[in-house]
């Protein structure tokens, strides 16, 4: 981001509110062509719910024309306003575009919503800008508003002892379930299941988390010993109770994992942990789940209206392939996810086959505890990026503002923009990392930017993996202290360890798979059985329309939500997903064959 001519930045808030002026009345008198005419040739115009009940992009002045002319007498859009609280217009520079984004407020027929949009400023016609990117998104429903600040519970009953129970007595009442149902039960207490029972708290909605460790917080807690957050901190706070300001900027796992416990507490969220689900279905006639949880070996059935599904980021299934050799092997053999620390292999010999974050952390974490002797195994090249500063420049916009604000600001790009984008800041990456990924080449170490140069970041979007941020372990390479074997060079694994091609053995103690976890629709399939899973179809990865593959919006299943995500994507799109259930439980959401604009599949590829 860069700021402008200091002479016109003062005049962009008068141009925005100009051009929402003319905007606002075009949305008033329901002049679908009109507000196409106010997008630039390549704008885009993304919904999370506000027009559409869905997550939708729009591209072209034609279908952006046709998609208002569906949904303007139904969704009746009025009151367009300069947003409150949110940050004033500003002239940037955005992609080597002049441009003034702001924030504006409008009401729907069900509730609030909130804009963001950038729009292209034009030196020869400045008073007359187009729109280049615009997200309009649902945050509230009438009648159903988030009970914070000004509209938070008063605690009267407690204060002044209208009632024989006090705030302990009836905490716990909500939390057993003893004499009722939940509305909504969310398998899994990570921070994004938990995120998303807060923002239902919220909205009056009674939701049941159910977690099979022992503690709030241990899917974090349990993972590898030298696990911290690879993004700053200041880009992940959870919503309503933001991370402490003397927290550091790298985040590590225990003391998230610390977090959640405590936010689960401070949310008043009602979870029940060492619990699992032993199966579930779903009655079409009643509209209900009744979902099995096995606690303490005894089991018990609740009823829901909507069974969400929070049970790891992209998957939580280990992935293990069929590695030729490897049962005949007479060392430990120990998959990424049950690794904790490397203190229990000082002296032996570690190989660990996978190139991603995982691999490096846990190849570095055995060095530094005194492995004798640790390598990597190479199948493919990696998007190796240093942590400052080229993985730090995806979140550097978040130092720009609030992070709610921010989080609109990034989930307004489309997937065009976004390419460009990435591909701008992985050439940038490159320039900057050339010594790095020059030293890792001549330690025999293969990378690449990704199969179409839009780096480590568009992988994760994707669910590709094969990526690494670099903290340490690339400098361990370079400087031959854990080494590299490339998959070609070997030929199968053997009682002492890993046969070379040439013959040669390489002895190992122990065998490390970093072969990452199968996709989410696996842990479905044995959750739900077969027909629910192959109707889903995968999760995570793009659809046709460029969102997140069943994430965070109505499937296919009735009733049936996935939640996922890092901290920053369970921020942001717990509040939609939050919506459709309040809204689906108060009967505001539409059948999907009376959606005024007909969703895209969400299983498509």
């Amino acid at each position: 981001m860069t700021v402008m001519d200091p002479v016109l930045a003062p005049n962009a808030g008068a141009i925005f509110r100009s051009w929402l002026t003319r905007f606002g009345a075009a949305l008033e008198r329901r002049d679908s062509a009109a507000l196409a005419g106010m997008f630039d040739a390549g704008g885009y115009w993304k919904d999370y719910l506000s027009f559409s009940w869905e997550h939708r992009v729009f591209s072209g002045p034609p279908e952006i024309r046709d998609a208002f002319a569906a949904s303007l007498p139904v969704f009746r859009p009025r009151a367009v306003r300069e947003a409150e609280g949110r940050s004033a217009p500003k002239l940037l520079r955005r992609s080597a575009r002049k441009v003034i984004e702001g924030f504006f407020d409008f009401d729907v027929e069900m509730g609030r919503g909130t804009a963001f949009v950038r729009l292209l400023f034009d030196d020869l016609s400045p008073d007359d800008p187009k729109i280049w990117l615009m997200l309009t998104s649902l945050q509230e429903l009438r009648g159903f508003e988030e009970k914070i600040g000004g509209r938070r519970p008063s605690g009267d009953e407690y204060a002044m002892n209208t009632t024989p129970n006090n705030w302990r007595d009836d905490r716990e009442s909500r939390r057993t379930f003893s004499e009722r149902d939940p509305q909504v039960i969310v398998v899994g207490a990570g921070h994004a299941g938990l995120i998303l029972a807060a923002r239902l708290r919220q909205m009056g909605v009674e939701a049941l988390v159910v977690e099979k460790n022992p503690r709030v917080g241990d899917v974090w807690r349990n993972r590898y010993h030298s696990l911290t957050l690879h993004n700053e901190s200041t880009a992940n706070h959870m919503p309503y109770l933001p991370f402490p300001q003397t927290w550091p900027v790298w985040l590590p796992k225990d003391q998230l994992a610390g977090w959640l416990e405590a936010y689960a507490e401070a949310m008043e969220l009602n979870v029940w942990t060492d619990t699992a689900v032993s199966g579930a279905v779903y009655d079409d006639a009643s509209g209900t789940w009744t979902v099995r949880l096995r606690q303490g070996g005894e089991e018990r059935a609740l009823k829901c209206k909507h069974l969400v599904l929070a049970t790891g980021v992209s998957g939580s299934i280990p992935n293990i392939p069929d590695v030729p050799g490897l049962s005949e092997f007479k060392g430990e053999v120990r998959h990424s996810g049950a690794y904790s620390r490397g203190a229990a292999y000082e002296g032996k010999r570690a190989l660990v086959i996978g190139t991603g974050n995982s691999a490096h952390d846990i190849a570095q974490d055995l060095h530094v505890s005194g492995a004798a002797q640790v390598a990597l195994y190479q199948r493919s090249p990696t998007c190796v990026v240093s942590l400052v500063p080229s993985a730090a420049m995806v979140f550097k916009i978040y130092n720009e503002g609030p992070v709610d604000e921010i989080d609109l600001v990034t989930s307004a790009i489309p997937f065009p923009v976004l390419e460009d984008t990435y591909k701008f800041m992985t050439k940038r990456a490159g320039e900057a990392d050339k010594e790095l990924l020059g030293g890792l080449n001549k330690a025999g170490f293969e990378t690449f930017f990704g199969d179409d140069e839009t780096g480590f970041h568009m992988m994760y979007l994707r669910g590709e993996g094969g990526y690494y941020i670099n903290v340490g372990c690339s400098d361990l390479i370079i400087d031959g202290k854990v080494g590299v074997i490339q998959a070609r060079n070997a030929d199968r694994f053997v009682a002492e360890g890993l046969r070379m091609k040439d013959g040669t053995v390489v002895p190992l103690d122990l065998v490390v798979l970093a072969t990452g976890f199968r996709n989410m629709q696996e842990g479905i399939r044995r959750m739900l059985g077969d027909e629910i899973a192959d109707a889903l179809g995968p999760v995570w990865g793009f659809d046709q329309d460029y969102q997140m593959r069943n994430m965070w919006r109505r499937t296919v299943r009735d009733g049936l939500w996935i939640m996922g995500g890092a901290l920053i994507d369970a921020r942001l799109y717990s509040r939609f997903l939050a919506l459709e259930i309040k809204a689906s439980l108060e009967g505001l959401l539409p059948e999907r064959a009376s959606m005024p604009i007909v969703p895209r599949s969400q299983s498509a590829t």
